[in-house]
């Protein structure tokens, strides 16, 4: 639980962005009976019940997130943030890494010293394709050929090892980050991030990086084993308590992405035909050219006391406006979320101005 202007915010973890229809669906219903039904999408996979008024209705949504499988280890929540390619193991890819996110949750929550890393602290698990490796995580793997890249805030190290090898590493440079790192937050902080890998050798040239993605993938998209998921975006991050519920009752696999869409997968196509015609009235983008997915924005005013705007309402007036680029407006300094490579908008309380380079 955090402290908000409009009451706790409830940010549950969903290592992966993987979820089952039926803890969406708890979800939903512990929003709609504790807190705002508006419920938020977040930029590292993971969804924010906000509005929670007062003590008895947090612990009666810390129980439902826990009833639903959601709250594996309390002693290590803040630091269970783990992204993966979306589509990994339905749609292209070089490997299969859910199973490897999966390790890699229980891997954290079963070393006590991890549960001293910082909450802003993430791991990237890239199936090859480059989608999360942009997102320039702490600690991250890219899969390339039949080994896997170790990266740094979103670097190539060189270092290299096999897809056994990949839970042990991850675990074990966020070991040694907590051993140095000072007042540092991130692994971007540190004065010489290399000092992690000490030891390891490497087997190929370090400094790739990989182009940030802001685009959620949106609408029907085929799986590899013929089988449909549907992709659909919330405008502005924010997905309604009630489409939800909808989105659980189609009864499949779910992915909340970066990017803050929700993956339906392993459709038929007779249920991925009704299940679109059913969402579409409801808001969610299933139009891969929707203006919509050029813009996005905080929380900003009234949920948040820093902000000096309404962010959202001025982000929803600007969609359609001609722009080059993606749009994030915030309402203060702080940028929470801001995507990779967007253009940043900072309120003033007197209009906004461009961030002129990333803080």
């Amino acid at each position: 639980m955090h402290s908000a202007a409009d009451g706790a915010l409830a940010r549950v973890r969903l290592p992966g962005g993987m979820i089952e229809p039926h803890q969406l669906e708890a979800l939903a219903h512990a929003a709609n009976r504790f807190g705002s039904p508006a419920m938020e999408l977040t930029s590292r996979g993971n969804i924010q019940i906000r509005g929670i008024r007062d003590d008895a209705a947090a612990t009666a949504v810390a129980d439902a997130v826990a009833s639903a499988g959601l709250l594996p280890s309390p002693t290590h929540e803040r630091v269970r943030n783990i992204v993966a390619s979306p589509f990994s193991g339905r749609v292209g890819g070089s490997a299969d890494v859910r199973e490897w996110v999966r390790r890699l949750d229980t891997a954290i929550c079963a070393a006590p010293d991890l549960a001293a890393l910082p909450g802003r602290f993430w791991f990237s698990v890239d199936d090859g394709r480059g989608d999360v490796a942009g997102l320039a995580a702490d600690a991250g793997v890219h899969v390339t050929g039949d080994s896997v890249a170790l990266l740094l805030a979103g670097r190539d190290t060189g270092v290299r090892f096999t897809p056994a090898d990949v839970v042990p590493a991850l675990v074990s440079i966020a070991q040694r980050f907590l051993e140095t790192r000072g007042d540092a937050w991130r692994v971007a902080e540190l004065a010489d991030p290399s000092a992690l890998i000490d030891g390891l050798a490497r087997s190929a040239e370090p400094g790739a990086t990989w182009p940030p993605a802001n685009r959620p993938p949106v609408g029907w998209i085929g799986q590899d084993d013929g089988r449909i998921a549907l992709g659909a975006g919330a405008p502005l991050g924010v997905l309604q308590a009630r489409v939800a519920e909808y989105l659980a009752a189609i009864d499949a696999p779910m992915v909340v992405t970066p990017w803050r869409s929700v993956l339906v997968c392993d459709l038929d196509e007779g249920v991925a035909d009704t299940a679109l015609r059913v969402l579409a009235p409801f808001g969610l983008v299933f139009d891969e050219g929707s203006p919509w997915l050029d813009v996005s924005a905080c929380t900003g005013s009234p949920g948040c006391e820093h902000s000096v705007a309404d962010v959202r309402a001025d982000a929803a007036r600007a969609v359609g406006d001609h722009s080059t680029a993606h749009r994030h407006f915030v309402g203060c300094e702080r940028a929470c979320g801001s995507p990779a490579a967007a253009e940043v908008l900072i309120a003033t309380g007197d209009g906004y101005v461009l961030r002129t380079a990333s803080p």
